[in-house]
């Protein structure tokens, strides 16, 4: 990598994880373009010579930070031999992953108010939904669940993981036990 491409890459990095840090603290509209380039040390020119303004910054924030929700799951279900209990320790593990502080507010909250619910939808689709197909195929496949389209069963558990990992996010007490009971009472209706 030359110099100037590795310079543009630094000068990138910076203006995501200032985005990172001042979308997860403040929220989306509460940061201003000024905020986002002074935390990162850079100029507005910069800036907009990577995004198109401040919503693509928050894309790719968002996008990085589904990926390590993503990753975080892949790593728990990996953890498991049986095809069951990886479905069961990735859905277990998004719910914590999700909920960490400054994830929820980016991924759970603004992602969809500012991207919109279809292009959020595509990009959890592309990180942890990706995942959760591949879970339940694998637990078909080991005669775990039964057979079925896969995609409308992974469309549901993962509006009811959103749903669950929002409220413990949005919660002044939250119980991630009694919500993962929740969820696993779900799992348990389904396995077979």
């Amino acid at each position: 990598m030359g110099v100037r491409a590795d310079q543009k890459e630094r000068t990138r990095e910076a203006l995501v994880t200032a985005g990172r840090q001042l979308f997860a603290e403040h929220g989306y509209a509460a940061v201003g373009l000024s905020a986002l380039v002074a935390t990162a040390g850079v100029t507005k020119g910069a800036l907009y010579h990577h995004f198109d303004g401040k919503a693509e910054l928050f894309e790719a924030v968002l996008a990085l930070v589904q990926s390590e929700v993503a990753a975080a799951v892949e790593v728990a279900a990996d953890a498991e031999d049986d095809p069951w209990e990886q479905l069961r320790a990735g859905c277990r593990e998004f719910l914590v992953a999700s909920t960490a502080p400054g994830t929820a507010r980016i991924m759970l909250v603004d992602g969809p108010a500012v991207l919109g619910w279809s292009r959020w939808r595509a990009l959890d689709d592309d990180a942890s939904g990706r995942l959760l197909v591949g879970a339940l195929r694998a637990a078909v496949a080991a005669d775990r669940l039964a057979p079925g389209p896969v995609e409308p069963l992974a469309h549901v558990l993962s509006g009811a993981l959103n749903e669950a990992a929002l409220r413990l996010a949005e919660s002044d007490s939250p119980d991630l036990g009694a919500t993962w009971g929740a969820i696993d009472r779900i799992l348990t209706g389904l396995a077979r």
